[in-house]
Order: C-alpha cells, then sequence, then structure tokens
C-alpha cells in the first residue's frame, strides 16, 4: 500500500511540474531560447495563489463553489504574473540586446524580491514562505462534494489540466503566429528574411512559456497548501529533465502533439523516480545531486541510441550536436534538421501570403 501511494504521489506531482516543463519546452526547444526566468516564475505563481486564497479566505469558506472559483481566479492571476515576468525578460534581451541566459538571471533575480513582497500584502511585511492552512484549495473544495481521496482528485484535475495545456499549445502553434515562433526558433536569421517579427515572436513565446510556469507554480501550492520564495529553485533542471527523459522515450519523428505528451511523460517518470528516492530513506542533501545524475543519464541516452545503431550498421554517419551534447537530429528543438527549417520558413511564408489561419505542422 505504501508503495502504490508513492506510485500515485509520484504520478501526481509529475502531472503538476508537466506544465512547468511543457513551459521550459516552449523556451528551450521551440524558441532556443535558455530562460532562467522559470526558477522566479515558478515561485510567483505559487506566492499569487497563496495570497489570493489566503486575502479570500472569508469568502472561500461560504462553501465549495466559492473555494473553486477564488482558486480560478488565483490560476488565472498566477498566469498573468508569470506571463509579465516573461515579458521582461523578452525586452532585455530583445530591445536591450542582453544575452538570454543573463535576461532569464535578470528578471530571476527581481523577482526573488517581487514574490516575498507578493507573499506580504496585507500584512505589512514581506514574507518568505506563506502557508494556506485551513483557507481550502481547488483541491480540497472539491473533496467537499467529491469525497474519494485528495490524491485521486489531484490525479484527476491533473490529466484535466495537462489535456486543457496540451489542447492550447497544439492549437496555437498550427496557427501563423505560433508557426511564425516556430520558424523563429528554427532559424531566427531566415524567419527575418521571410518578414517575420523574430523579435514579437521570442517576446510572445517566453510570455506563454512563463504563464505556464506559473500556472505549475500555482497548482503546486495548492498541492501542498504552502507558498516558499525558494520553490522555484531547480525547476529548470526539472523542466529539462523531463523533456530529455521523454524525448529518450519517443522519438522526434511523431507529431508535435505527441512530443508535447512526451514532455509530461518525462515529468511523471523524473517525479516516480525522485519519490521513490525520498522513500528508500536517502537524505534529502542529497537529492540535487541525485537529480542532476538522472539529468546526465537522460542527456546521454541519444548518444547510447546513436552509437547502438552505428553498430548495427543503421549510422548515417557522424551528426551535428547541439550545446548540451546531444544529437541534433534526435533531440534538438522542434524540426532542427535543415530540411524542416526550409519547410518551416516556406510555410509560415506561404500562410502570410494567402492570409492562411494555420499552418501545418513542420
Amino acid at each position: 500500500m505504501v508503495i502504490f501511494d508513492t506510485f500515485l504521489g509520484g504520478i501526481n506531482q509529475g502531472l503538476l511540474w508537466a506544465i512547468m516543463a511543457i513551459g521550459v519546452y516552449i523556451s528551450y526547444r521551440i524558441l532556443d531560447f535558455a530562460d532562467l526566468t522559470v526558477e522566479g516564475s515558478f515561485a510567483t505563481g505559487g506566492a499569487t495563489a497563496a495570497i489570493i486564497m489566503t486575502l479570500s479566505k472569508s469568502f472561500v469558506s461560504k462553501g465549495a463553489g466559492e473555494g473553486i472559483l477564488m482558486s480560478i481566479v488565483a490560476l488565472i492571476v498566477a498566469m498573468l504574473l508569470g506571463g509579465l515576468a516573461g515579458l521582461v525578460t523578452g525586452i532585455l534581451n530583445t530591445k536591450f540586446k542582453i544575452a538570454p541566459i543573463l535576461s532569464g538571471i535578470l528578471t530571476m533575480t527581481g523577482l526573488y524580491s517581487i514574490n516575498m513582497v507578493i507573499m506580504g500584502i496585507g500584512s505589512g511585511n514581506i514574507k518568505a514562505n506563506l502557508g494556506i492552512g485551513s483557507t481550502g484549495t481547488i483541491f480540497t473544495k472539491i473533496e467537499e462534494f467529491m469525497p474519494i481521496g485528495r490524491n485521486w482528485i489531484i490525479f484527476i484535475v491533473g490529466i484535466l489540466a495537462i489535456a486543457a495545456v496540451i489542447g492550447m499549445i497544439y492549437w496555437f502553434f498550427g496557427t501563423e503566429t505560433g508557426s511564425a515562433m516556430r520558424a523563429t526558433g528554427n532559424n531566427e536569421k531566415m524567419a527575418k528574411a521571410q518578414g517575420i517579427n523574430t523579435q514579437a515572436s521570442k517576446i510572445l513565446g517566453l510570455v506563454i512559456s512563463n504563464a505556464f510556469v506559473a500556472l505549475s507554480g500555482a497548482f503546486v501550492t495548492f498541492q501542498q497548501s504552502n507558498a516558499s520564495n525558494t520553490m522555484g529553485v531547480g525547476s529548470i533542471v526539472a523542466g529539462l529533465a523531463a523533456i530529455i527523459i521523454g524525448e529518450g522515450i519517443f522519438s522526434a519523428k511523431f507529431p508535435f502533439w505527441v512530443r508535447l505528451i512526451s514532455v509530461a511523460v518525462g515529468s511523471i517518470i523524473y517525479r516516480i523516480i525522485i519519490a521513490f528516492i525520498y522513500l528508500a530513506g536517502i537524505n534529502t542533501e542529497y537529492v540535487k545531486l541525485l537529480t542532476a545524475v538522472i539529468v546526465v543519464i537522460a542527456l546521454t541516452i541519444p548518444l547510447i541510441k546513436e552509437k547502438i545503431a552505428k553498430r548495427a550498421g543503421k549510422g548515417k554517419g557522424p551528426k551535428s550536436k547541439s550545446s548540451d551534447g546531444s544529437s541534433n537530429q534526435e533531440t534538438a528543438r522542434d524540426n532542427v534538421t535543415a530540411d524542416a527549417d526550409v519547410s518551416a520558413l516556406s510555410k509560415t511564408e506561404d500562410a502570410v501570403a494567402n492570409g492562411a489561419s494555420s499552418v501545418e505542422e513542420v
């Protein structure tokens, strides 16, 4: 029973954190932008959700309906503030020409103080953490009329949330704007030559990415009934681990929507591993080290697969390597091959010329 509960808890954690991983996927794979803002925007989402539920405690306590309503409001506001953080990073990079990594670090650093201010609203002081306590969240309020156990409620809400996020992203990146964003990530210079406003694409992509990261932070806060200014520390590594594990299982040849699902699957696998590490009684101080080891192992999967293919006589010659050491054809951002680049740009150009509302996936 303990093993099953641990397994289910890992799945639930993976579902909630998968939304963050999908946000990282947008910036890291689609935009080819190493965005460290996520470590701050994740906590921003959590802080926002916690303070809204705390300030509306008297309203939330009236019943399940009011509690769920305020939870939804908190989720939406968290996304807005997370998107605002992404906007700042995008402006720093595109308008002030600050390097992507440094832009993210600057925003993340600023959010450290902003998040404490958010959690201190109404108290007159800044706070490093804020507990929701008995106020109630979307999970506890649903439990009031669906007495099936909190873990199962989190599981159901997590599945629905992931399905909604993947559906929205899949639809968006099939539009003209989304296709222009993908073309920007594939080859910015060629995209610009085709008349695409690459700066706007980058900014919008970062806004969307961090909005989903903040949404994940809000869900995690609801799940643990507590928000902390440091809850986002290591989230970028967790997001990359989910992406790489998912890509190691699913081939890059799969459709775009399957690759989005692969990120969620990777997040679930990663969180299950972490859950069993805790169950094994390993000192929590070593969890970060083990996390780094898991990511390193995941990063080597494409190289191992390539060597196995070559030994089996299926190798197709040397492949260019990405900055993280993985094969561009297998684990780089969406459609990184030259053919995919040309196809993405060509289809985007046709869509712009014809006024089409969507573009076929690259």
